[in-house]
């Protein structure tokens, strides 16, 4: 298998934003979201963003017959023991919406000083060749900020409006998507799995 001449790799998200961020980022390749296939989401009972990455390239590799590419992103609170970790997009409970658990994870931290609301997005890649693919390609990506207490900024999607990102001076919701692209969490995991993916392919 040549990564660079794969005539579709199929991403195992439903979420817009993440669709959005991967697709802009890896340009040149032919990025299709499992939506296409009607795939539908599998249930993330891993217990952790490695677990549930995994989950979600296997189903979708499964089911589309192509190789996968699939993350597990979320928000890591020090100041909440790691919380809401992997279930930050289902914070606020299950169909939670992005308002719904950025208001849930204010409430947990009202009262809790600045210097104490450090925090980082983490991301785990997964790149699986096939379904029963024993060796999945793995990468992980952080990103370093603290928690605002209170939103700003338009742009972006989940927990970006209240993450401060202190190397720009804003919000990650306030950064273009070029520039957050080129800082996040999902960028750096994402470049670093085309490393593997290729390396792997030199041996």
């Amino acid at each position: 298998m040549n990564f660079s001449t794969l005539q579709k790799i199929v991403l195992a998200s439903s979420n817009p934003g993440k669709i959005r961020e991967i697709q802009a980022i890896l340009v040149d390749h032919p990025i299709v979201p499992q939506s296409a296939f009607n795939v539908v989401d599998v249930e993330e009972t891993g217990a952790t963003f490695v677990e549930n990455a995994i989950l979600k390239a296997r189903n979708a590799a499964l089911h589309c017959k192509l190789p996968a590419i699939a993350d597990d992103s979320g928000l890591v609170v020090d100041a909440l023991n790691g919380a809401p970790g992997v279930i930050s997009a289902r914070y606020a409970g299950v169909g939670a919406s992005d308002q719904d658990n950025l208001d849930k994870l204010l409430q947990e931290l009202e009262g809790v000083p600045e210097k104490l609301r450090t925090a980082r997005f983490i991301c785990v890649m997964v790149f699986m060749e096939h379904a029963n693919d024993p060796c999945p390609v793995i990468a992980q990506g952080a990103w370093e900020g603290r928690i605002l207490d209170h939103a700003v900024g338009e742009n972006g999607f989940g927990y970006d409006p209240v993450f401060w990102v202190p190397e720009q001076n804003c919000a990650s919701a306030q950064l273009s998507a070029e520039v957050k692209n080129s800082l996040s969490h999902r960028g750096q995991a994402l470049k670093k799995l085309t490393v593997l993916i290729k390396a792997r392919e030199a041996v």
